[in-house]
């Protein structure tokens, strides 16, 4: 006869090391580049500096927030560096002919969900993988950037309104920072304590089984396409009001730092599991990094390869050691 007996319970401290071990990794790790760049610049910790990093930071964790619903529902959008870009010289065009910048500001972000709704009809309701459309769309966007603009960058002028999104500061804090602190809130909340979140995560589990249950999986994955061009709208928006002219040529290469910053919080490119507060930390790090190895006067071709392999280390601790079936202690697994 079969004797079952009830395993044994761990104990706290170890249950939530073992559930929060991701986050806690990349938190340990920014602690980490804080530490290094402080002693390797004395400027680093200034004021002044730290303002800069949370300011230049600002749009890519805007676009980082949405971009973590869209890998948890296990795609990924290639063109939100193209979806900025465009948003950015269509903005500073239509300035240019006079239009008033609120009106601008909203039809900017109209502009911003329609595409972003464009590809997530395709991805959704179509069937064509993430990777094939949002790579379309990243040439097809730049392309009409490039096009709109010839080339050049578009000055915005007699817009002090509209420079103060990008250059303003509230109580101390700059304003870009400030509108990025409310969209990482309004994604917490969205993501830990509301039926849409749970349904994303659902459908990034297993969208056959949401389906199934009566959740609208088509809609819920078209739907984070559709956020994640909004957000571009703004992170478009707040670099043009940040240097005061349109560009085709803006947010290069914004995609993988986007990816990287989403993937480096913890969030499973598989889907079904991610964690805004990663996300923050992650964007963060890569804020940090970028600023710091400049600080102390490292190539800037050097920087390249200094970030990225900081990256693929961080993530390669995350997915293979600092994993949700970690435990602390000498104990065996079970």
């Amino acid at each position: 006869m079969t004797v079952y007996t009830e395993r044994g319970h761990g104990s706290r401290l170890a249950d939530f090391f073992g559930e929060h071990a991701q986050v806690l990794s990349i938190a340990v790790f920014f602690v980490a580049c804080m530490v290094f760049f402080s002693i390797g610049s004395d400027t680093f910790l200034t004021l002044g500096n730290i303002l800069n990093i949370v300011r230049q930071a600002a749009p890519l964790l805007i676009v980082a927030i949405t971009m973590t619903f869209v890998i948890i529902t296990g795609g990924i959008d290639l063109s939100v560096g193209s979806q900025v870009a465009l948003i950015n010289a269509v903005a500073a065009v239509v300035m240019a002919m006079g239009y008033p910048w609120p009106l601008v500001v909203v039809a900017m972000i109209v502009l911003g969900g329609g595409l972003g709704f464009v590809q997530g009809w395709f991805i959704a309701y179509q069937g064509i993988p993430a990777f094939i459309v949002t790579l379309a769309g990243l040439s097809i966007l730049r392309g009409f950037a490039l096009y709109l603009t010839q080339g050049y960058s578009i000055p915005i002028q007699d817009a002090p309104g509209f420079f103060a999104l990008g250059r303003g500061v509230i109580g101390g804090v700059p304003v870009p920072a400030i509108i990025a602190a409310v969209v990482a809130v309004l994604g917490y909340v969205a993501i830990t304590s509301t039926k849409y979140g749970r349904q994303v995560v659902a459908v990034g589990s297993n969208a056959e089984a949401a389906r199934r249950v009566g959740m609208p999986a088509k809609w819920i994955i078209a739907s984070v396409y559709l956020i994640s061009g909004v957000a571009c709208a703004v992170a478009g928006l707040l670099i043009a009001a940040r240097l005061g002219s349109g560009s085709s040529n803006a947010a290069v290469g914004f995609e993988l730092q986007v990816i990287a910053a989403v993937v480096l919080g913890g969030t499973s490119l598989m889907g079904g599991r991610g964690t805004i507060l990663g996300t923050v930390l992650g964007t963060l790090t890569i804020a940090v990094i970028g600023n710091g190895l400049i600080l102390m006067h490292i190539s800037p071709f050097f920087t390249q390869i200094v970030t990225g392999a900081i990256i693929l280390i961080a993530i390669w601790l995350n997915t293979r050691i600092f994993t949700a079936n970690f435990r602390f202690g000498s104990g065996k697994k079970r």
